[in-house]
């Protein structure tokens, strides 16, 4: 594709495998093209060898389009396509816009110190001396590339379920399949792992926007099945067989009637973790509360004393 203009001459080059024959050396200066792109931007001072003309990016498509070259740049009010190629058009500023996906990570200096507010676009610009193309972090979206309003309340759900919460991670003593008794302690906790029990964070992000929701887990209500509940505040401590018959010392039960009687013999136990979510982003930040749940059983006896 080519295209020049009679005045400033502005030419536009896709590059394929096809050598240029013309003055390298001086085109080298005037070239963007940006790794990995499939085009490059080329500024001459001088019409260019004879070659096929077409009005870019599509002369079909452009004749009557609403996207066109700015008045205060050169080739004022020429139709250019409003998507191209290049990306979409903005007819503020003259340039197709395209928005890097996936973005670069916090770390690249590209973001210029704004992550996570903001995006990376690459963009390819008409009617310019110079070059006409880069990379680069823009606060808002281009005119074009805005697409339907999203709240940060909005992304903030997006965020949420990014997070992936579970529920608890059981672990119980007696464990599942062995049977505890009456009167004795029964431990209880859960794995204290990010999506488990937190602290883990996820970040949601539309063109200029983006939330950050950082999840932590409050409590958990353990339902123990016969009628009563226990509320621990930590994630509990694991039993180690070292440890005996005592007593856990931040969260566990003592049942004081057998399952025997309960379906299959044993009790249902629901573990209920309750989650506070904060999220920030967008010039506005919330909190949201969540439950996740799992569940398990546990058979309870009685100790049989035999007299004879």
């Amino acid at each position: 594709m080519l295209t020049a203009r009679a005045s400033g001459v502005l030419v536009v080059v896709l590059i394929l495998e096809i050598p240029l024959a013309t003055n390298t050396a001086a085109a080298e200066e005037n070239v963007s093209c940006p790794p990995g792109r499939p085009a490059c931007v080329i500024v001459a001072d001088a019409p260019g060898s004879p070659g096929t003309t077409a009005n870019s990016p599509d002369e079909a498509d452009t004749a009557k389009s609403s996207c066109r070259i700015p008045d205060t740049l050169i080739g004022a009010g020429k139709p250019m396509a409003c998507t191209s190629e290049f990306g979409v058009w903005s007819n503020t500023d003259g340039c197709y816009y395209e928005l890097l996906d996936p973005q670069p990570p916090a770390s690249d200096p590209v973001w210029e110190g704004h992550y996570p507010d903001g995006a990376i676009y690459h963009w390819v610009c008409f009617g310019y001396q110079g070059t006409g193309g880069g990379t680069g972090w823009r606060a808002t979206p281009p005119t074009g590339l805005a697409g339907p309003m999203v709240s940060p309340a909005q992304l903030a759900q997006r965020a949420v379920e990014l997070l992936r919460l579970e529920g608890p991670e059981i672990g119980m003593a007696p464990q599942a399949g062995r049977t505890g008794l009456v009167g004795l302690p029964v431990w209880l906790w859960t794995a204290a792992r990010p999506r488990t029990w937190g602290p883990v964070s996820a970040t949601a992000s539309v063109p200029g926007v983006s939330v950050t929701a950082t999840g932590r887990a409050q409590r958990v209500v353990w339902s123990m099945g016969d009628g009563h509940s226990v509320t621990c505040t930590g994630p509990g401590t694991p039993y180690r067989e070292a440890l005996g018959n005592r007593r856990s010392p931040d969260c566990g039960y003592v049942y004081t009637q057998p399952s025997v009687t309960e379906p299959g013999g044993r009790y249902r136990v629901t573990a209920t973790t309750t989650w506070r979510v904060t999220w920030a982003g967008g010039g506005d930040s919330g909190v949201i509360t969540l439950t996740r749940s799992s569940s398990t059983t546990a058979e309870i006896g009685e100790l049989q004393v035999l007299i004879s």
